[in-house]
């Protein structure tokens, strides 16, 4: 093993032992620091100098793409005017491994001023950031990851997880959904598969429709000219079942005469379906999980109006 090997796996293990010792050490607070963060009937205002700013931006930028809309302000930045941007009815969230930051200590008054409520993330539990805050989520006070104890690393990764942890309680606290997810989200990849559902990519002429009552190799020629798939409807146009060429497969290994047989004696009459207002990407997952390459799509009656191909799913992005 290389020493600069070993030296990876040092600064990792210390990396954990500080997330692992924060999980720990925030179990009294946590949930008070989402309520209050969560109770901003305007934004969340996050603050933090040096090493913590650049993570104090990544949390903000997470928070708004999550449904808790968050705006990041250089603690230097908010002290020569910036400030303005404050208001009641936000909420801030300061990072600061000392908790006695000069800048920090000077917008620490503002935030009173306009009764905004402080939810701070320092090592400190006695510093003046601790003792302004209305809650403390504390940190570990460890060795850092740099051997000299002085570059921010562990304690800004700490910092980093428990803002996701924040965010990610935030968004199960105010039921943002995936739906909400998409409409902040419409660019790229990503906002493909959380905009396509499954009615925009299904095909829906010509369905490979068929009596029950059909010889079976009607409706073997029906799936060849529908790659591979058919299907029946009960008298009220409901789905009543599929079949298709995996089914003819496993039929003429284990039977020698399948000719004299009608669809209606082999459907699978509980298929895999979907449903058209599901989001594609998701009944893309539901076929590679069963191993299946099609999906008879219903409406919200249960009666067939489409089957979504796994191809063309593939090659509208929806993996």
């Amino acid at each position: 093993m290389s020493d600069l090997y070993k030296e990876a796996l040092r600064v990792l293990q210390i990396e954990i032992e500080w997330l692992e010792a924060t999980g720990i050490l925030i179990r009294e607070a946590f949930s008070e620091a989402v309520l209050t963060l969560a109770s901003a009937k305007g934004k969340i205002v996050i603050c933090g100098m040096g090493k913590s700013g650049h993570v104090g931006k990544k949390i903000a930028a997470t928070m708004t793409s999550t449904g808790s809309p968050a705006y990041f302000l250089h603690p230097s930045e908010g002290i020569h005017g910036d400030l303005g941007i404050l208001q009641k009815g936000d909420v801030a969230l300061v990072l600061s491994k000392s908790g006695e930051t000069e800048e920090i200590a000077l917008l620490l008054p503002c935030f009173r001023h306009l009764n905004i409520p402080v939810v701070a993330i320092t090592s400190a539990s006695d510093s003046l950031l601790s003792r302004a805050a209305t809650v403390t989520l504390p940190l570990p006070d460890l060795q850092e990851a740099c051997p000299y104890n002085l570059a921010p690393t562990a304690s800004t990764t700490a910092t980093m997880a428990l803002g996701d942890a924040l965010a990610m309680a935030l968004l199960r606290q105010k039921n943002f959904s995936p739906d909400d997810f998409a409409k902040v989200h419409p660019g790229g990849v990503l906002g493909r598969k959380l905009l396509t559902r499954v009615r925009d990519l299904m095909d829906s002429d010509s369905l490979p429709k068929i009596s029950e009552s059909a010889p079976l190799t009607e409706a073997v020629a029906l799936m060849t000219a529908h790659r591979g798939v058919c299907y029946s409807t009960d008298n009220d146009g409901k789905l009543s079942g599929i079949f298709v060429y995996g089914d003819l497969g496993r039929l003429m290994k284990n039977r020698e005469n399948i000719l004299d047989l009608r669809l209606g004696d082999v459907l699978i009459r509980k298929p895999v379906i979907c449903n058209e207002n599901e989001l594609a990407s998701i009944a893309v997952s539901r076929m590679e999980e069963h191993g299946i390459t099609s999906l008879v799509a219903i409406d919200t009656e249960g009666r067939p109006i489409g089957i979504l191909y796994l191809h063309d799913a593939l090659q509208a992005g929806m993996k």
